[in-house]
């Protein structure tokens, strides 16, 4: 396994790292030499094989059940991460929800799911992983493209809760730089994964590189944004997106 030395003992959380963008990054964290906790909602299968990946390559990885919606669930995440290994050093933040409809059509009940997963539940395991770090570490967001420019009619509230992070993060920077503690956000374009299998296809053309991304694109931005080379950078928002948003 090869691993970045300065981050030999070195502790990272992954939110929602069971598939997809999440996997990748508890998988690459591992290679870069971080031990990785990584919660779940439902999918003890899916967490557990990435554990064992981490475990077959040399790492060490922890799985823990968290619904992101759950305040304690969060709280309790991290602690039971930070107990496991002693400290906290990087926290990812990948956890959201998909919900796609018209104004005319988009129900109270999506709305408040959407905004208390992907808004709320950001900011709570923020806050929860931050009690846990020292004056230095690394938070980083996953949102989207679509905080940019609305790519589809049906995605407002999706695009405008990712909006919401991409503003979140300016201000947590300046609440933690004190701290020595970067809070930068990722914000990704149409990614391969199996949540997206069915319509990759028909998206790919929209983007100006000709391809979608895959789930290691995001996963190296988020290696860098963790280590020491982007040590002087906080409050950042960087588009992965193969120049969709151009």
């Amino acid at each position: 396994m090869n691993t970045e030395t300065n981050n030999i003992g070195k502790v990272a959380l992954v939110f929602g790292g069971s598939r997809g963008i999440g996997a990748a990054a508890v998988r690459r964290l591992s290679r870069d030499g971080f031990s990785v906790g990584l919660t779940y909602v439902s999918r003890h299968d899916s967490a557990q094989d990435v554990v064992d990946a981490v475990v077959a390559d040399g790492g060490q990885a922890f799985a823990v059940q968290a619904d992101s919606a759950d305040a304690t669930a969060i709280r309790t995440a991290v602690e039971k991460v930070a107990a496991h290994f002693g400290r906290l050093d990087v926290v990812v933040v990948n956890a959201g929800i998909l919900r796609l409809g018209l104004v005319d059509t988009f129900t109270l009940a999506d709305l408040d799911q959407v905004l208390q997963v992907n808004i709320r539940g950001v900011y709570l395991a923020i806050q929860a992983a931050v009690a846990h770090m020292g004056e230095k570490g690394s938070v980083i967001t996953i949102g989207s493209n679509s905080a940019v420019r609305p790519l589809v009619p049906i995605g407002t509230v999706y695009g405008m809760s990712k909006a919401a992070v991409a503003a979140m993060i300016k201000g947590l920077a300046l609440d933690l730089a004190p701290r020595n503690i970067r809070v930068n956000n990722i914000q990704p374009g149409p990614i391969e994964t199996d949540m997206t299998a069915e319509h990759i296809e028909h998206i790919k053309d929209l983007v100006p590189l000709g391809r979608v991304g895959k789930t290691q694109d995001v996963a190296e931005l988020i290696s860098y944004l963790a280590g020491a080379s982007s040590r002087y950078m906080t409050g950042s928002s960087l588009t992965i997106d193969g120049g969709m948003t151009l």
